[in-house]
């Protein structure tokens, strides 16, 4: 089986010795828009790139603002700020999770409360989400508290692999007790869910554009939102909290070294204009994924949920058990083609082994069948 499997992969990427999980493509603006950048001397976080950039992401998510940041994890950070996260709160996330969402919480001092998720989008569970809120939490003087008598300040469901939760779900239940939504779109622009952009249903959403994401400006990220307030400080503290003036330097509170740099969004906006190129293109490989995976009974492709339209980012296979997921491992990485487990647990992390968390099962199934398998975009 991991034989006929092998030899398929590398029919999809015909020519290639070593096929690797996700490269990234540069086929369109890219060295023209980065060579400008350079002449132009504005390399760092002011130029014209980074409104373009900015302007870009507006019009195709259809947020009202958009805030250009260094990357995805200072854009959670951020959003969380934004939100008024204090220290030594709650937020609410899923343990399936790559680790820069529990970072981002641990930077201000408040802590992760894990939340199982679903099987069939593999994000946060909107039923496990209301039996927690609804038979651990209460209301009080317009805000949400667990238990043990922490304010839960936010709640950060990821998208993962491109994959859509129900987010308007989950947002129903955080909306009636009192809970901020902020979107981990890192692995998903472009994706949809009842055709709308995800990130742009929370209070927030944030994205990344690191090298393996769909579409990469190296090291990059975004905050998106429709709240006017949040969406101009999100600009002034990610700013250092600069008071605008032509010479004088004035800060008015403490801000943050967290705007994208000039460089990285000039190829950030040549990638955003390839953006539904790439999508269809990985969406066809997903597609023949799907048809060759049919036929063999040992592996279950991750198909996009009900009511969504994902980017795949990284398509992935199901294995029947742990001891299956790591022969598939072995075999495929020795034999030239990249694969990977999803990552461990957040709740299997020392930093994080102690936080509160509700029944994980499937989450704990996921892990222990997931493998991500090569998903670049075959565009050259």
């Amino acid at each position: 089986m991991y034989s006929k499997i092998i030899d398929y992969i590398k029919s999809v990427y015909p020519g290639q010795e070593f096929i690797p999980l996700h490269e990234p493509r540069f086929i369109g603006n890219d060295r023209k828009y980065v060579l400008d950048a350079i002449d132009s001397t504005y390399v760092s976080s002011v130029g014209k790139y980074v409104d373009h950039f900015e302007e870009m992401m507006r019009e195709y998510t259809g947020a009202k603002y958009a805030i250009a940041i260094v990357n995805g994890t200072a854009a959670l950070h951020m959003a969380l700020i934004l939100a008024d996260v204090k220290r030594d709160e709650l937020v609410i996330t899923q343990p399936l999770s790559f680790i820069a969402t529990c970072n981002a919480i641990s930077y201000i001092g408040a802590e992760p409360l894990f939340v199982d998720v679903d099987k069939n989008t593999l994000g946060l569970s909107p039923e496990k989400l209301k039996h927690f809120l609804e038979t651990a939490c209460e209301v009080k003087n317009n805000n949400c508290y667990h238990r043990s008598g922490k304010r839960i300040a936010a709640c950060v469901p990821m998208h993962t692999f491109g994959h859509p939760v129900e987010i308007d779900k989950i947002i129903e239940l955080c909306t009636k007790f009192k809970i901020a939504v902020i979107e981990d779109a890192a692995e998903s622009l472009g994706s949809t869910y009842k055709n709308k952009q995800t990130g742009t249903f929370g209070t927030m959403g944030t994205y990344s554009f690191n090298g393996n994401k769909t579409v990469t400006c190296g090291g990059g990220g975004a905050i998106v939102t429709n709240d006017e307030k949040i969406g101009k400080l999100a600009k002034h503290l990610t700013t250092q909290a600069k008071v605008p003036h032509k010479w004088e330097f004035n800060h008015d509170q403490v801000g943050y070294n967290y705007r994208m740099p000039n460089l990285n969004a000039a190829l950030a906006c040549a990638q955003l204009e390839k953006l539904d190129e790439f999508i269809n293109d990985k969406r066809v490989l997903a597609s023949e994924y799907q048809d060759f995976f049919s036929g063999i009974k040992e592996c279950e492709f991750v198909k996009e949920p009900v009511n969504a339209r994902s980017n795949y980012w990284l398509n992935a296979v199901l294995l029947p058990g742990l001891t299956e997921r790591n022969e598939f491992l072995k075999f495929t990485n020795e034999n030239g083609v990249m694969t990977r487990p999803v990552w461990t647990l957040m709740t299997e992390l020392p930093m994080f082994k102690n936080c509160i968390s509700t029944d994980i099962s499937s989450a704990k199934f996921i892990a222990d069948r997931l493998v991500n398998i090569p998903s670049s975009s075959r565009l050259k």
